[in-house]
């Protein structure tokens, strides 16, 4: 865990994979673990407030305010779209360019589908000698995430839908490629990492470009495929 910005309104912390944010009923199965809120309480002494939510398997940066009377004036960044919210992941095949993937996604409630809207570029590819069926060798691509709305697994459900589903996702993911992974590097987590965010501060008025280390898994990976950081 690492913090990443603090100020007397927000803290702002760079999130491990496979931790929950807080403790919601839905997830009672791993209540048994620390979550997010609970490990800052404890090293911290504080208890925060989330301003937006971050999956449980994604890391990456997340912005806890320290008053519940700060929570709606940094929201409002998010849904007036005045914040910048940029994600890496990597995925399966040599994925295009640059693409605008504009497809309703479901929320909560599963009947319900929202618009959703994410701008996607491909920053690095690699071809690697592992075959992962139905193929002899495998190819992978890194790629930026610009998420335009907030929808529940919005930017797994994107790549999925291009055919670039993210390596490492259970659920919308290709488990032979997240095998593949695991057996030849040992990276079992899901490579969606919350990397940076760009918003003037509310109360400060300080133009903020935060970003969030990655994971070691992320730091064996660039320098196994020869990729640059995007974050460096």
């Amino acid at each position: 865990m690492k913090v990443v910005f603090e100020d007397e309104y927000l803290l702002c912390v760079s999130k491990p994979n496979n931790m929950l944010v807080h403790h919601a009923h839905h997830s009672r199965n791993v209540s048994e673990e620390t979550s997010l809120l609970q490990w800052i309480q404890e090293e911290k002494g504080i208890k925060v407030y989330p301003i937006h939510r971050l999956d449980r398997k994604t890391s990456g940066i997340i912005l806890l305010a320290k008053e519940t009377a700060f929570v709606s004036k940094f929201q409002e960044l998010f849904t007036n779209n005045e914040i910048e919210k940029t994600y890496y992941g990597v995925v399966r095949g040599f994925s295009p360019a640059t693409k605008t993937i504009d497809s309703p996604v479901k929320g909560r409630d599963a009947n319900v589908h929202k618009e959703a809207l994410t701008y996607f570029k491909t920053l690095a590819q690699v071809t690697l000698d592992v075959p992962v069926k139905p193929y002899d060798s495998s190819r992978y691509s890194l790629v930026e995430l610009k998420p335009k709305t907030g929808r529940m697994h919005q930017l797994r459900v994107h790549t999925n839908k291009i055919s670039h589903p993210l390596i490492g996702d259970a659920k919308y993911g290709d488990k032979n490629h997240d095998v593949m992974f695991d057996e030849n590097f040992g990276w079992k987590n899901m490579f969606l990492h919350a990397g940076k965010l760009a918003f003037k501060h509310p109360f400060s008025g300080e133009e903020l470009i935060l970003k969030a280390p990655y994971p070691k898994d992320w730091i064996a990976m660039f320098k196994e495929f020869s990729w640059e950081n995007p974050l460096a």
